[in-house]
């Protein structure tokens, strides 16, 4: 059987590139295909035990059957476009006002807008720009899944979540996290929320690149599929 393999960030970058196929024997598992892999990237090996396999945008475990023409996706650890009614994806800047309008409910006494910006240090060494990038169908339905539960917590909320892809620089806004509610402290309690599950639950990688020419992936956080 022939599968469609996704690799991103440091995952892609063992494997050599970031999409591609498969021939694989029928009924094999995650497992089988994690042995395929190992004897043909050995770089993979050591990065294996760090990443989440996700079968047709579901993560999988170890046991999970393969079927011809499914989709498998290799997600390294979550740094921390679709559109969707509460969460999107965008390949620019992030539109302030336009977040700004989409929370004006005359029921909520309380607006918070949550700014995530690039810092131009870590450690000693100068960032230019962070590059990000995404399992785009996951990522979203993610971001919808924690803007859903946040709002079913508590009544009168609403949370919207916009993350950018690709080349972000220094000080401009990779992620923007709006919250209404009839009083600020849910307000406060929610964007803090969903910036925690954000780096937790949502496959969006950064990779920090360097005055002076170098680059690393900023990868932290093991996928995690459970819902806060």
């Amino acid at each position: 059987m022939r599968i469609r393999l996704l690799a991103f960030a440091s995952a892609a970058e063992a494997i050599g590139g970031g999409e591609g196929e498969l021939e694989l024997p029928a009924g094999a598992s995650v497992a089988d295909l994690r042995r395929v892999l190992e004897e043909r990237h050995p770089a993979l090996g050591r990065l294996w035990e760090r990443l989440a396999v996700a079968v047709d945008g579901e993560v999988a475990g170890p046991e999970r059957q393969l079927t011809d023409g499914c989709e498998v996706a290799l997600l390294p650890p979550v740094s921390g476009g679709s559109a969707a009614p509460r969460a999107r994806l965008v390949d620019g800047t992030i539109d302030l006002a336009e977040l700004t309008r989409e929370m004006s409910d005359p029921g909520s006494g309380a607006l918070l807008i949550f700014l995530g910006r690039p810092r131009g240090r870590t450690g000693e060494r100068a960032v230019r720009r962070l590059e990000y990038q995404a399992y785009e169908p996951m990522a979203t339905a993610a971001l919808e899944r924690i803007a859903l539960d946040l709002e079913a917590a508590v009544a009168g909320l609403s949370v919207r979540i916009v993350h950018r892809l690709g080349a972000v620089p220094i000080g401009e806004p990779s992620v923007a996290i709006a919250v209404s509610s009839p009083h600020r402290d849910a307000s406060y309690r929610a964007s803090r929320e969903a910036l925690e599950r954000l780096k937790r639950e949502v496959p969006v990688w950064k990779q920090e690149v360097y005055q002076d020419g170098g680059t690393a992936w900023r990868e932290e956080e093991p996928l995690n599929s459970e819902t806060g």
